[in-house]
């Protein structure tokens, strides 16, 4: 499918200004619109090629650039120390209300449009940690939560005052959780405590372990690439935007 892209200004209700990277079908696209939440080190290819596919597969997507704060519009980070980093001290810098006004500006931002009538989102690593924390307290619809950390702790602002995972009850849409059964950043029990508070609260979710994988399976340019963990994650979230 024909694609095209372009950056967008996004107004935040705190006044600020919110870069964004558009990306979207030539055809008319479907009714749900997508909001991808970096990781670590912002809009990056990496994020931008996941607009990219979703804009194939129909969708109207969008990538803000939640440290927009802190960094001119269009800065992306290494995945090197150097850039690590960096992007932990931005990290360190964006509270939970900046991330959900971030995100309900996006929300309404793709709403606003014709023939957008919900709002989905997908999330990598911190991004999935927003993802997530967005679906506890905003009206997005369908999440897929890859490999999002820090859910039951108190390690970055936006799991402060008390973890993410404690808002869990909030979530009125779909949760798709993804995650490498080797990843050492979330561990079989943080990963038990994500499962358990997501059955207690009784969403609707669907929660996937891959057997060998490890944090950032999803992307070809990693060490951690799996072909097989990227390709079943895929497919779940584009069967999850279209039920």
């Amino acid at each position: 499918m024909t694609i095209t892209s372009n950056l967008i200004q996004i107004t935040v209700a705190d006044g600020t200004s919110m870069q964004a990277y558009l990306s979207q079908p030539a055809a008319d696209p479907a009714p749900v619109g997508v909001i991808v939440a970096h990781e670590l080190f912002g809009v990056n290819p990496d994020i931008r090629g996941v607009a990219d596919e979703l804009a194939g597969a129909g969708y109207f997507a969008i990538a803000p650039e939640f440290y927009h704060r802190e960094t001119a519009p269009g800065r992306w980070l290494g995945r090197d120390d150097t850039g690590r980093q960096e992007g932990f001290d931005y990290l360190n810098k964006l509270t939970r209300d900046q991330a959900l006004a971030d995100t309900a500006a996006c929300s309404d931002w793709l709403i606003s449009r014709p023939a957008i009538e919900q709002a989905a989102m997908i999330g990598f690593s911190a991004g999935g940690h927003l993802s997530y924390l967005a679906a506890c307290q905003l009206p997005i619809s369908r999440t897929a939560v890859v490999y999002g950390g820090w859910l039951p702790t108190t390690d970055i602002p936006m799991s402060q005052p008390s973890p993410t995972l404690e808002l869990t009850p909030g979530i009125r849409g779909r949760i798709l959780y993804l995650v490498g059964a080797d990843d050492t950043l979330i561990d079989a029990g943080q990963r038990r405590r994500i499962r358990d508070a997501l059955e207690l609260a009784g969403t609707d979710y669907e929660f996937v372990t891959y057997p060998g994988a490890a944090h950032a399976f999803f992307w070809p340019d990693t060490p951690a690439f799996s072909r097989q963990a990227r390709d079943d994650a895929w497919s779940r979230i584009l069967a999850m935007l279209a039920a």
